[in-house]
């Protein structure tokens, strides 16, 4: 039996932000044909993942459309993989595909090279997850060519406004840019909005069209933890 693929994602009360992760799932729903994939929240929306998986009946990966691990990662999302014939997916970071987007990002904002640039995230209070955060930063600062620090508009961590001082103490009349390490619009993304920032990215997900990297990326995490899914190993379910 194929599992169930349950799409993750974190929730929210943007009318933009629901159609931009909407667009991401039934784009994975295009990719996986023969796979269920189910639609699952662990805040602000419903149904949530423990919903989800105890109405499937079935083998399932739950896997979570978040940045970084952090509470939900360890509490909610390892609460419905718990149930027979379930397992947890990786979170979609750190990965270079994540970077891909982001410089994508930075590129259709018009960022240039005499800008500072800065990556802007939600933030976490869970160390793993601000190692998470910090090897994008590392790896962003490769592939464009110039340190980029890391700041928060939540959690624990330097705050966004502390670094975005920072990279103006110099003086200098270079333009900083604030490149948003987060899903989709919302309130985290009105908060990057809000910084003494000169441009600010879209996130990783808009009204645009979804970045085809970014549903690779789901589906990969999906097979990587279907070859470990309890289903694998013979399940007492049937269907």
């Amino acid at each position: 039996m194929t599992p169930a693929l349950v799409a993750t994602s974190h929730g929210t009360s943007s009318p933009a932000g629901r159609r931009a992760v909407a667009a991401l799932v039934e784009a994975v729903r295009r990719r996986l044909p023969h796979v269920q994939v189910h639609d699952a929240f662990v805040d602000v929306q419903t149904p949530t993942p423990d919903d989800v998986v105890a109405h499937l009946g079935r083998p399932a990966v739950v896997v979570p459309l978040l940045l970084a691990p952090g509470f939900h990662v360890r509490v909610d999302v390892a609460r419905a993989a718990s149930a027979p014939g379930c397992t947890a997916a990786a979170t979609l970071g750190p990965d270079d595909r994540l970077v891909g987007v982001l410089v994508r990002r930075l590129l259709a904002a018009g960022a240039c090279d005499e800008d500072v640039v800065v990556l802007a995230s939600a933030g976490s209070s869970d160390p793993v997850a601000q190692a998470c955060f910090e090897t994008v930063a590392r790896d962003l600062s490769a592939a464009i060519g110039q340190i980029v620090p890391v700041g928060y508009v939540g959690g624990t961590g330097r705050p966004l406004a502390d670094v975005v001082a920072a990279a103006r103490v110099d003086g200098s009349d270079r333009r900083v840019v604030a490149t948003s390490l987060l899903l989709a619009p919302g309130f985290f993304q009105d908060r990057v909005a809000a910084a003494d920032v000169d441009v600010v990215t879209r996130p990783l997900l808009d009204d645009g069209p979804v970045d085809p990297r970014l549903v690779d990326l789901v589906v990969d995490r999906y097979a990587a933890a279907v070859t470990t899914s309890p289903a694998q190993r013979g399940w007492s379910g049937t269907g």
